[in-house]
């Protein structure tokens, strides 16, 4: 290894954390921005910013790192992400805000992507998995770790310190990039896809939009979504027949030729997108709703799944480099999600915290043995010149995967507490809409009342993580199918080398 790496290691790990917890470090602090920023109508915008910007920069910044190389491109998202915070930092309005976050999304992006590349550019394949890990896994803590943070800081200082925050942790991290990281580089001519990025920005709002406002902001028959969802299907086929002729595709198509490309990727929009999201993004509310606890508390009982990812990452991740073998790893991995979910999918009211957290620590088991596993197959598939825009492609697939994912999830659950909800308390009125229910208005509830509408978002809730196991059935079937091949000695070889003995 280079010398100064473990001080770089440790720059990518913040980088890595910075760009992964803004996802969600202000879903617990929302009611408090909108409050004080009066702007309850651009609510839904803060968090959607972000991610639209994040998942349209994946692909550019990983051609960007190929192309001109991963340093220059790692600094500049660093920048962005920081500019991004001071900008919202300083916000004395919602339009101010929704741009630091778009600026904090651009940065966000490039950050997840390029630590992973320059890992790459260091470490060979046989030996990066042990360093992929800790970045696999700090992805899964950012998700619990973040709702909390932004929930203490909320509480205890203010929610402007949740972005004040970032500025002296970035400039660290380029301090350390600038001097310390030493790269390959690259002597390729920069002619960048702006046609293909162009349709690729549209496809990509398209799509975020149809999955975020179908169903919330508007019903899904409203012609704005049946419109978004027409032009979302109509500029992702042009997206794709402009990466056939374009000199330097944002996404090239000959990816898709290769196996271990398409059954990875494929793997991490189903089993890592749909079902990491579907866990985090339902079971705080649910334990908000049925057992009475706080946001900060329902964070809180999240951190099993933590301690199940950090412990399976860091064991596989030290596994791989001894024996260089990893098809092993998604299979089980998807295995423990469909224990999972079987399981929580029987839950009941009376099921004591204890054994939900006992589940917990399963999902995080699944998710830790595949977060960095399928990165780093992905990246031994492809020559060292790509592994930029192959790392970039994989987490921009998995990010339409959630996005998609959490959306149908959404809708089904949605529809399914309106039905019972309205079966529960058949006087009708505001309760009967799913959407205007919050833990606090259920804790305030005559006892009678507030025992049906528990009752009802348990039996429209927890079947829906059975309606999971055929989704997460395909992933094992396609994990099967994951070709192994061994891992390379050396960071530059275009090919992997022989095995060797173990």
């Amino acid at each position: 290894m280079p010398p100064n790496f473990l001080l770089v290691y440790a720059a990518l790990l913040v980088a890595m954390l910075l760009g992964a917890l803004d996802q969600t470090i202000f879903s617990t602090a929302l009611p408090t921005i909108v409050g004080e920023l009066h702007g309850l109508e651009h609510m839904a915008w803060v968090t959607t910013a972000y991610i639209l910007a994040a998942t349209i920069g994946m692909p550019v910044y990983g051609k960007l790192g190929d192309l001109i190389g991963h340093k220059i491109v790692f600094v500049a998202a660093i920048g962005f992400f920081v500019a991004g915070s001071v900008v919202a930092a300083l916000a004395g309005g919602m339009p101010a805000l929704i741009t630091g976050r778009a600026l904090q999304g651009l940065g966000g992006g490039g950050l997840m992507i390029i630590s992973q590349a320059i890992v790459a550019d260091l470490v060979p394949p046989r030996e990066r998995a042990k360093f992929l890990a800790p970045m696999g896994a700090v992805f899964g803590i950012a998700s619990v770790a973040g709702p909390l943070l932004g929930g203490w800081f909320t509480d205890q200082h203010s929610w402007r310190w949740a972005f004040w925050i970032n500025v002296p942790l970035g400039a660290v991290a380029i301090g350390v990039a600038l001097f310390a990281l030493r790269l390959p580089r690259r002597n390729r001519t920069v002619r960048l896809d702006y046609p293909g990025t162009a349709l690729m920005a549209v496809a990509v709002t398209c799509t975020v939009l149809f999955a975020t406002w179908g169903g919330t902001e508007y019903d899904w028959s409203d012609p704005i979504i049946l419109g978004l969802g027409a032009a979302a299907v109509a500029t992702w086929a042009a997206f794709l027949l402009s990466q056939r002729s374009a000199a330097e595709p944002i996404i090239p198509l000959h990816l898709f030729r290769n196996s271990i490309f398409v059954v990875a990727t494929l793997l991490g929009m189903l089993v890592v997108g749909v079902a990491m999201f579907a866990i985090v993004g339902y079971l705080p509310t649910y334990l908000q709703m049925v057992y009475g606890v706080s946001a900060t508390e329902s964070g809180l009982l999240m951190l099993p799944m933590v301690v199940g990812i950090m412990a399976t990452a860091l064991t596989s991740g030290a596994l791989l480099g001894r024996t260089g073998k990893y098809k092993i790893y998604p299979i089980a991995g998807t295995g423990l999600l469909i224990v999972f979910a079987a399981l929580v999918s029987r839950i009941g009211i009376d099921t004591p915290l204890w054994v939900i957290c006992a589940y917990l620590v399963i999902a995080g088991a699944g998710i830790g043995l595949m977060m960095q596993t399928l990165v780093l197959a992905v990246q031994n598939a492809f020559p060292q010149s790509e592994v930029g825009t192959v790392t970039s492609a994989n987490n921009f697939f998995r990010e339409i995967g959630a996005t998609l994912g959490t959306a149908v999830v959404g809708a089904v659950f949605a529809s399914r507490l309106t039905d019972r909800l309205a079966t529960a308390l058949p006087t009708g009125g505001a309760l009967t809409d799913s959407h205007s229910l919050t833990p606090a208005l259920v804790r305030a509830l005559p006892e009678t009342v507030r025992e049906a509408v528990v009752t009802a978002y348990a039996d429209a809730l927890v079947p829906i993580f059975g309606y999971l196991i055929p989704v997460l059935v395909a992933g094992l079937i396609l994990a099967f199918t994951l070709k192994e091949k061994p891992l390379a000695t050396r960071a530059e070889d275009p090919e992997p080398a022989a095995p060797q003995p173990v």
